[in-house]
């Protein structure tokens, strides 16, 4: 029996949130957190068709604007074990390996033709495609590329054939597209396009490069951000000490691979063997012995009363409120100016990484959302009243789920109204006012200096 590994480290170093059910399906999902279960959700496998709620209204009223925020695909480990062979994983993109996708190949060939886009920075450099024999770290795998393939089609569906948000003259102004600089997001981020808008014109794709992982762009400086980190990262370490079977388990697979404990765990061994696991290869072995069920059983137990306590202590909460309060700023803005009848932007693609999506979801108050898997999709819907012109309202789908009513500043109205979506004002006034109010300040700038009382 093998190590399954459920939760992977973040890019931060942080232990990722559980992954909590959204929306339960009685005849599909076992009646207790099930490791296995759990970790197949976060490799999400391309298998049968998704089932996905965006894109659901009333009839009379109409899609205005679309926000996506990805996290990249399936990729290659960060970190290897020490002393054992790397899993052996091929990068190149070939139609007749599963999982394909009936567009694989001709996406690699519009891939191919992108110079004539324009890449910020760095990105121009970056290829456009996987493509070693034997993965690199952090790389994109031919399951990521096919995974966001399929969110673009899906995607394609609702929003250009249903609701024609974009028409077949679309304008590069429409599109605002961005991505941190490692190929892996880049990549996502072109898989996903290629099926929203296939054989997309090159020369109408500005691809934006963002350097934060948070994306604060300008408005990084906030030392209480940091501040709530390390105090996040110090209770985690408080926690760990005090496992004494944890520190066990350690001790025992460092043993079998040959190493001192420390060394092992410094080498994230959870983030390697989740590649083993989603791509069904075998787990290392050395002389010594194999990683087993038992050495699982007790990291994913800490896991779980790591995630317990973290919603307890709401250090992780503040420090979400803080990293995300830019991003969602300029997504509100963007929102703004589109109710007000401005026609640009009104697609956007932020490609992006798990220490992305996870303080959003938590910032917007989503406390039940499983921790993003690869390829996860956020997605914010503006739409406005047919009936009552200048009303505007947005809805908040995580992985096809809407979420919407499960935030913070929705959950109140959902219980007073009919309507399926929320004000765009409540959105407005949540992250322009409300989002300070723990702070007991009124702006994101006295927040990020007001030190806790």
């Amino acid at each position: 029996v093998h190590l399954i590994p459920v939760n992977p480290i973040r890019e931060d170093g942080l232990n990722p949130k559980s992954r909590k059910r959204i929306m339960p399906d009685l005849l599909t999902e076992p009646p207790a957190i099930d490791p296995v279960y759990e970790a197949h959700a976060y490799c999400n496998i391309p298998s049968i068709a998704e089932r996905s709620m965006e894109g659901n209204a009333p009839h009379y009223f109409k899609l205005v604007s679309v926000q996506v925020l990805i996290r990249h695909g399936d990729r290659y480990p960060l970190y290897a074990i020490p002393k054992t062979k790397r899993p052996d994983i091929d990068c190149m993109l070939l139609p007749s390996r599963k999982p394909s996708h009936p567009q694989l190949e001709a996406f690699v060939k519009h891939m191919s033709k992108g110079s004539a886009a324009q890449m910020d920075g760095s990105l121009s450099s970056l290829p456009r495609y996987p493509n070693h024999s034997l993965c690199e770290m952090g790389e994109l795998t031919q399951t990521g590329v096919v995974q966001h393939l399929r969110n673009g089609q899906l995607l394609r569906e609702i929003y250009i054939n249903k609701h024609k948000l974009l028409l077949s003259d679309w304008t590069a102004k429409q599109l605002y597209l961005e991505t941190t600089g490692k190929s892996r997001t880049l990549q996502s981020a072109l898989a996903l396009l290629y099926t929203f808008l296939p054989n997309f014109d090159w020369k109408k794709i500005n691809m934006r490069h963002q350097w934060s992982t948070i994306f604060c762009s300008g408005s990084c400086d906030c030392p209480m951000r940091n501040h709530y980190l390390e105090e996040e990262q110090r209770r985690q370490y408080s926690l760990r000490v005090k496992n004494n079977d944890l520190e066990k388990i350690y001790v025992d697979m460092a043993k079998i691979v040959g190493i001192p404990t420390r060394q092992l765990r410094a080498s994230n061994p959870i983030d390697s063997l989740l590649c083993y696991f989603c791509h069904n290869a075998s787990f290392p072995c050395t002389k010594t012995g194999c990683i087993g069920m038992k050495h699982f059983k007790v990291i994913k137990r800490h896991q779980l009363e790591d995630e317990r306590e973290r919603q307890e202590k709401k250090l992780y909460f503040l420090y979400a409120l803080l990293a995300t309060h830019p991003l969602l700023n300029q997504t509100v803005n963007r929102l703004q100016r589109i109710a007000e009848g401005k026609k640009e932007e009104v697609f956007v693609l932020y490609s992006a990484h798990d220490v992305t999506l996870s303080p959003v979801l938590s910032a917007l108050g989503i406390t039940e959302a499983r921790f993003p898997r690869f390829a996860a999709r956020l997605v914010f819907e503006l739409w406005q009243d047919g009936k009552r012109p200048k009303e505007h309202f947005i809805r908040i789908l995580y992985n096809g789920a809407d979420v919407t009513f499960q935030t913070s500043f929705c959950k109140d109205y959902y219980k007073r109204s009919s309507k399926p979506m929320c004000p765009l004002e409540k959105f407005v006034n949540f992250v322009k006012r409300d989002m300070f109010l723990v702070f007991n300040s009124t702006s994101y700038y006295d927040a990020c200096r007001r030190r806790p009382l």
